[in-house]
């Protein structure tokens, strides 16, 4: 049960991600781009917590610093995007 909620978790998150790049496609509004980053690395982040948690587990493989990482990477895309494409 705990497996498929962070396979639905990733699952959203690429939603967000691919609408989010799509109205960049149509509008070119620069802050699209930058959210939708921002939720394909949550995307990834979902998809190695699984990774670590459900196909991995145990003490011998540990994948969080990817996870934080990638988690890490899409907060600073947004922030990004937020400060300096919003004038």
């Amino acid at each position: 049960m705990e497996g498929a909620i962070y396979l639905l978790c990733a699952a959203t998150a690429l939603a967000c991600c691919l609408l989010l790049l799509r109205g960049y496609k149509r509008s070119r509004v620069r802050l699209l781009l930058w959210c939708g980053l921002c939720f394909l690395a949550l995307t990834v982040e979902n998809v190695v917590l699984f990774l670590d948690l459900i196909v991995f587990p145990g003490p011998q493989t540990d994948l969080s610093a990817f996870h934080i990482s990638a988690a890490v990477a899409g907060v600073a895309l947004l922030l990004y995007g937020l400060i300096w494409e919003v004038k």
